[in-house]
């Protein structure tokens, strides 16, 4: 297992991590072959009005199993940290309304080629009311707050936006994506999830 895992040096993306399995069979003399593979992924991301740069981090798990015979299948889940406002708040106030940070954990299986983690990303970050920065200065935090206010979405939205977003990509067989708002205004969280195999 060490040996093939070798094999991939220091590169092992969503394209190459995918044959690992098929490789292990080989070496293995095995039926059947199942590998998980967890990291952080860091991105660099721009402040959106001054432009700072900051380190982003987000949980990757790959999930891979191979079978003799059988076609393969390639789980990608990741975290992804973001804003969100509540709408019934903004409704009935007359200057602002409560927002929160939440987490968004997707997973996808492909039913060909895989697609890149910083698409995943946007992805999801395109569905909350505003995505988060690392290093926001005096400008990037009012962007960042009258973003969020001018888009607001419950939790169920939030998985709602995702779910309908993944439905336009052709790469999926089956997705779940759940999401789980740390409430600033209540003691409890709120959480949904939305989960479909499209093929």
């Amino acid at each position: 297992f060490v040996e093939a895992l070798h094999e991939h040096k220091r590169y092992l993306d969503v394209h190459t991590a995918v044959r690992l399995p098929s490789r292990l069979l080989t070496k293995l003399n095995a039926q059947r072959a199942h590998v998980e593979i967890e990291f952080p992924f860091f991105r660099m991301k721009k402040a959106p009005v001054t432009g700072k740069p900051g380190m982003m981090d987000y949980d990757v798990r790959y999930e891979i199993d191979a079978e003799r015979g059988k076609p393969g299948s390639f789980t990608l889940t990741i975290k992804v940290p973001v804003t969100t406002l509540c709408p019934c708040s903004k409704a009935m106030s007359k200057q602002s309304a409560h927002n929160q940070r939440g987490i968004v954990t997707y997973s996808v299986r492909f039913s060909g080629e895989p697609v890149w983690i910083e698409d995943l990303i946007d992805l999801i970050e395109d569905c909350a009311s505003c995505q988060l920065y690392s290093l926001l200065k005096r400008p990037d935090e009012k962007f960042v707050t009258d973003h969020a206010y001018e888009h607001p979405v419950f939790v169920e939205d939030l998985v709602r936006n995702v779910a309908v977003a993944t439905e336009r990509y052709k790469a999926f067989s089956w997705y779940r994506v759940e999401a789980e708002n740390f409430e600033s205004i209540h003691n409890h969280n709120a959480y949904a999830l939305v989960e479909r195999t499209l093929m």
